[in-house]
């Protein structure tokens, strides 16, 4: 059997008919003024790549970026992201004198999570301390 979905709100056409779908492209082309972008490379900073039956999802490109811009570039890459048994206090320290870099790098963080899973118990930590970054977080 045969499948074939228009998603018009994405303007995205998936199936696996590709005459189907040649023929719907087609049919849009002749009475609709449409643009055909092919495969999809890039989403929302995600490059997105296929592989014989395999998707793969990359932020490669946008990660020095944030690196960069969180002042971390030059820094040491860790076997884990978070020491383990550590107690982080919402008391600890003092409060940063610049919340606004933490919050960015805690975004950049949360964004990352997508193709990163490996992060996310470390950024929902650091999330836990968004209304009052101290040093130590």
């Amino acid at each position: 059997m045969n499948r074939l979905l228009l998603i018009v709100y994405v303007d995205d056409i998936t199936g696996d008919d590709t005459s189907g779908i040649a023929d719907l492209k087609c049919y849009l082309q002749n009475h609709f003024q449409t643009k055909d972008l092919e495969c999809l490379q890039f989403f929302l900073d995600i490059e997105v790549a296929k592989f014989r039956k395999k998707i793969t999802l990359s932020q490669r490109k946008c990660v020095p970026d944030m690196l960069s811009k969180g002042g971390t570039l030059g820094c040491r890459a860790a076997d884990a992201p978070i020491k383990a048994n550590i107690k982080l206090l919402s008391d600890q320290e003092e409060i940063l004198d610049d919340p606004d870099r933490y919050w960015s790098l805690v975004s950049n963080l949360n964004y990352l999570t997508v193709t990163r899973p490996n992060i996310a118990f470390v950024v929902s930590v650091a999330n836990q301390f968004l209304s009052a970054p101290r040093t130590t977080h």
